[in-house]
């Protein structure tokens, strides 16, 4: 996937987060979750390390929407790898069993992209070779979906955020320990363990 030319607008986001997809991909054979946006500031990046337990995955979204608001961010898009499933013809999808443990499941990257006048979503099935590397990714047979829901979504504020609240949430991601550098850098995003304090 080509790398944009600028970072103006949704599909540039989007088009910038499957070349980290690929770039990562090809190097390592995995890809950090990572969140992409255009804000007051310009472009920025933000990668978590991992983002294993539904602790860590909470902890992404949180600082996520507070960045968003920080940098008065008008486009987002969240990358992660995922598994997916799906029904066989004419039957409907098994929700009680979780992607990750159905015997057809598919790993796929998924692009999550939010802007003001809506949502689009991309999803980038893996191919592996028989050693397990990565081989490339295959194009995609699902529609691309304008709507989606979930813990990842509506991470985009949907009101333009005042100075005020921009100033309270730079603040809320200083005291999580987040350093937010210059527009364009990338930076570690990791949840805060609970200190517990000794009496």
């Amino acid at each position: 996937m080509e790398k944009p030319d600028k970072l103006e607008t949704l599909d540039d986001l989007l088009a910038q987060a499957g070349h980290y997809a690929e770039f990562c991909m090809r190097n390592s054979g995995t890809m950090r979750p990572a969140l992409f946006l255009i804000g007051a500031e310009g472009p920025l990046m933000i990668a978590t390390a991992s983002m294993d337990g539904v602790e860590e995955k909470d902890a992404f979204v949180t600082a996520a929407r507070l960045i968003c608001i920080a940098q008065a961010a008008t486009s987002v898009v969240v990358a992660l790898e995922a598994w997916m499933k799906f029904a066989k013809p004419g039957e409907p999808i098994d929700m009680t069993e979780p992607p990750s443990e159905a015997f057809d499941r598919q790993e796929v990257v998924v692009l999550m992209g939010e802007s003001k006048t809506g949502q689009k979503q991309r999803i980038l099935p893996i191919i592996r070779s028989g050693n397990g590397r990565f081989f490339g990714f295959k194009e995609a047979v699902m529609p691309q979906t304008e709507r989606f829901e979930g813990r990842f979504s509506q991470i985009l504020s949907p009101n333009t955020p005042t100075d005020e609240h921009r100033f309270i949430a730079k603040a809320m991601l200083e005291m999580k320990g987040l350093n937010l550098d210059k527009p364009g850098s990338s930076v570690r995003l990791s949840p805060q363990k609970a200190k517990k304090s000794r009496r």
